[in-house]
């Protein structure tokens, strides 16, 4: 199962917000859409990710004040993409690994999608699913 198969179901759709926008604005956004993370965006595109964890390690560091700063002092920077071609167990083992639960999705430098750990969870018990029912019928009509 690849990517792509995700965001066929999901959608294409990214929340994003400016890099000088507020965490206020940034946590108001993701508490009003029910997501875990924001893409942050420039003219160039894709400038950063802002997690919850992101916000919250903000809060513990700066109290209060935190609110107040632009979320570009608080994103990630070193985006880990993948490609709609990547396979889902790709995915699973370099967000596992990396201890993210989000990835834009990039296609031809373009983004296209964000995959969160949840999307992907879903897609494995999926397969997993259909994996041993194809194998009930293999048993009982073997």
């Amino acid at each position: 199962m690849y990517v792509e198969t995700i965001l066929k179901d999901k959608g294409h759709n990214v929340v994003s917000i400016p890099a000088d926008a507020t965490l206020k604005q940034a946590a108001d956004l993701l508490g009003e859409k029910r997501i875990g993370a924001i893409v942050v965006a420039d003219k160039n595109g894709l400038a950063g990710i802002l997690s919850e964890r992101d916000i919250v390690r903000a809060v513990s560091k700066f109290g209060k004040d935190a609110l107040g700063k632009p979320v570009s002092e608080t994103m990630t920077r070193n985006v880990i993409t993948c490609a709609p071609s990547d396979t889902v167990d790709h995915l699973m083992g370099v967000m596992t690994g990396g201890r993210f639960r989000h990835v834009p999705v990039l296609d031809k430098g373009e983004m296209i999608g964000l995959v969160s750990i949840g999307d992907v969870v879903k897609y494995k018990i999926a397969e997993t699913e259909m994996e041993a029912e194809q194998l009930k019928i293999y048993i009982a009509t073997g």
